[in-house]
């Protein structure tokens, strides 16, 4: 064991979407010669080994798992669903940091009796804020990572601000049609042609006590101007927002697309094998591709969190079916509000000949399937992000969170994507299917979608300013010496 090894413990918001990008940084951090810790919840480690087999993790000397209680109440061991957020956020703001202290005692302990290298740094999603505490009592430094874009943490930083403005908690119940979500915001700097309906969707409540409003206030109020972030994202696709961070956080490294950087860094196949999907993937979407043309099947997918209504989901299925077009959908076991998702006999015979449905997928090599014409995405910024890296135009259909911001660069700021409206219904995602896999519309937005994907190349290539601020933030924070 190399005790002169760097150890960086790593901790990310427990739910799929924010594990995903922290455990890309920390396979890119022990590529740099780090000794990784990954802290998941107890919770999540259960569901990680049933997703990716009980040996899974087995033979990592040097990228170990550990584990903290969440503090909710236990779940049935056969569940496999995403946690109550609102339960979740409560339970890390009152229950996560006293095991994490633990945890980092007994880590130290560990490197006292020379089984790991000493602890040397913290990197943890912004979300878990406790570990600025335990940072600060362990005298390590904490790196905070963001992985929604840019422009979600600006607005995040300015929550306050809306609460201030009387904005929210909203007075009136029928915010949804009276002009409400119209509002321009106009008051932060750095955002630029934003309503209200583009901004996280946290501030929608009309209840003084909302627990994730809280939740983010705190986030805000926690995160100072000394604090070193990451951020998923990249100076060219959010320009005007990174300089506006910049002047809040002069230590601020955008280092994204993590999926582009990870995969222009050679590492060994071992590394390669480790995963962190919570539910099993199904291999037959990849062979299933092959049988068809270059750029003409829709992959459709909401996500790790999304629900909706079985309405809506039988709107989506019959305007995918009327569409003609090839698709492959991935339907989760909880996707349907309060049940499970039955499909009539009558739809899966109209689509046998032209569509798939699997229950969960690796989205980053469906993505850059050369068969793959277009993305009907929830809008997620792992989803987004990958979107353009694999160079697809995107059908949004924002559901929550900061899904709505994003979906609003997608559609005005990049033009890589078109919305579809929130009460959705068949005609409609039957004509924009057809406008984005064969219509003039479809073909501009793919071609700008090809134009970003080149450049986020570009910014993860050695040289360009992703690569550059990874290399910056390892040098000057992660290895600076106390």
């Amino acid at each position: 064991m190399d005790d002169k090894k760097p150890h960086a413990v790593l901790i990310p918001y427990p739910v799929q979407g924010h594990i995903n990008p922290l455990f890309k940084l920390a396979k890119l951090l022990h590529l740099r010669g780090f000794h990784i810790t990954f802290v998941n919840t107890e919770y999540n480690h259960k569901r990680f080994l049933k997703s990716r087999g009980p040996k899974a993790f087995d033979g990592f000397a040097d990228f170990t798992f550990e584990t903290i209680p969440d503090g909710l109440t236990p779940i049935d061991d056969d569940c496999d669903v995403t946690q109550d957020l609102n339960s979740l956020r409560e339970s890390i703001r009152k229950n996560f940091l006293q095991p994490f202290l633990k945890l980092l005692s007994r880590l130290h302990n560990s490197a006292t009796s020379g089984l790991v290298p000493p602890v040397t740094c913290i990197v943890s999603e912004i979300n878990m804020s406790f570990t600025i505490q335990a940072a600060e009592d362990f005298a390590l430094p904490n790196i905070l990572f963001f992985p929604a874009s840019a422009c979600t943490l600006l607005c995040i930083l300015h929550i306050r601000s809306f609460v201030e403005k009387g904005l929210t908690p909203i007075k009136d119940e029928n915010y949804l049609t009276n002009g409400y979500l119209e509002i321009k915001v106009d008051w932060i700097p750095g955002l630029k042609n934003i309503r209200l309906k583009d901004i996280v969707d946290f501030i929608r409540t009309t209840n003084p006590n909302d627990i994730t409003l809280e939740f983010f206030i705190d986030v805000a109020d926690k995160v100072h101007k000394y604090s070193t972030i990451i951020l998923n994202t990249f100076n060219e696709l959010e320009n005007d927002v990174i300089n506006a961070l910049f002047s809040i956080f002069p230590s601020l490294y955008p280092i994204g697309p993590l999926s582009l950087l990870l995969n222009q860094t050679p590492h060994n196949h071992q590394l390669a094998s480790l995963d962190s999907n919570l539910w099993k993937e199904d291999t037959k979407c990849l062979d299933w591709l092959e049988s068809w043309e270059p750029e003409s099947v829709v992959y459709v997918n909401f996500g790790s969190i999304t629900v909706m209504t079985l309405e809506k989901l039988l709107e989506f299925a019959w305007g995918l079916a009327d569409s003609k077009k090839p698709f492959l959908w991935i339907i989760r076991p909880d996707l349907v509000i309060g049940g499970s998702v039955v499909l009539s006999s009558e739809f899966v015979n109209e689509i046998s000949d032209r569509g798939l449905i699997a229950s969960w997928c690796a989205q980053e090599k469906v993505l850059n399937h050369p068969s793959i014409g277009g993305f009907l995405t929830h809008c997620g910024w792992n989803s987004t992000t990958e979107s353009i890296c694999a160079g697809v135009p995107m059908l949004c259909w924002p559901f929550f969170g900061d899904q709505p911001t994003n979906s609003r660069f997608i559609c005005n700021e990049w033009e890589i994507g078109a919305e579809i409206d929130t009460n959705v219904k068949r005609d409609e995602v039957e004509k924009l299917v057809n406008e984005l896999m064969v219509g003039e519309k479809g073909k501009k937005m793919r071609q700008k979608a090809m134009e970003l994907k080149k450049k986020a190349e570009e910014n993860t290539s050695p040289g360009g300013s992703s690569f550059i601020n990874l290399d910056k933030v390892i040098n000057e924070v992660l290895l600076k010496q106390n």
